[in-house]
């Protein structure tokens, strides 16, 4: 009696396995098709950074279709608004390959990633993320400072900078990693304030290092309110990055993510 109930577990199992492969691949494929279709609008913004503004519009309406089209609605929580125009420093828990389009999309002020130079490789998607982002070498202490001097740059030049301060997707439990130093130093050079993000549910619903693990669902996420640096110098950097820290691990705890 037992081996027919068993059996018939394990067709569900696979078959179960199937649909997150098959959904997983859709996933790459609508990326690679809302880039296809928005590719002349993509090589015509890119090639400037005149044009920055244009490609970001163009970046946004491509996040949004891949998280509508992959069955991702998000319901975002402000503390405060954020102000059109002004520059900020936005630091998010960086826990899936869905961060990315979901930041593009609840963050209408245009601003750049500063990501590791591994996201260059994938196809299409690679060649604009690295024309219009700033990519890092973490391996490489050359790479790390000529990034700091890029985003610099970019910040005079107008524009936000959006930076996961995990440093990457960190394994195994669904909690923050440690927290890498850039982005507090950065804000506090430059004197713009640090808008943390909790994103809640990208790691439960697809997850980087579980294959086979996944499925659509709402995304839950907080926009906290701006950290002022106005006035701290350098001396202040750790401290920063702990507040950072602590706003965003309680409130993945209040979501029930650290439990």
């Amino acid at each position: 009696m037992c081996k027919p109930k068993l059996f018939t577990f394990a067709i569900v199992k696979i078959i179960g396995k199937t649909l997150i492969l098959l959904w997983k691949f859709w996933f790459l494929l609508t990326a690679l098709i809302t880039i296809l279709i928005l590719l002349p609008f993509l090589i015509i913004f890119s090639v400037s950074p005149k044009t920055f503004k244009q490609f970001f519009v163009c970046e946004r309406i491509w996040a949004k279709a891949m998280l509508f089209l992959n069955g991702f609605p998000y319901k975002v929580e402000y503390e405060a608004p954020i102000e059109k125009g002004k520059k900020y420093i936005y630091c998010a828990n960086h826990s899936s390959l869905i961060d990315i389009p979901l930041t593009l999309a609840i963050i209408p002020n245009p601003f750049l990633f500063i990501g590791k130079v591994e996201l260059a490789k994938y196809p299409l998607f690679g060649y604009f993320y690295k024309r219009t982002n700033i990519l890092v070498d973490r391996s490489s202490i050359k790479s790390r400072q000529k990034v700091y001097e890029d985003a610099k740059v970019k910040i005079d030049e107008g524009y936000g900078i959006c930076i996961y301060p995990e440093g990457g997707i960190p394994r195994g439990l669904p909690k923050l990693g440690n927290f890498k130093m850039g982005a507090f130093k950065l804000a506090i050079e430059k004197q713009i304030p640090i808008i943390p993000i909790t994103f809640a549910d990208n790691r439960r619903l697809y997850p980087a290092e579980l294959f086979f693990k996944g499925k659509p669902g709402l995304l839950r996420v907080t926009i906290h309110k701006p950290l002022e640096v106005e006035g701290l110098t350098l001396s202040d950097q750790h401290r920063l990055k702990e507040e950072c820290y602590d706003i965003m691990d309680k409130r993945l705890t209040e979501y029930g993510v650290n439990a």
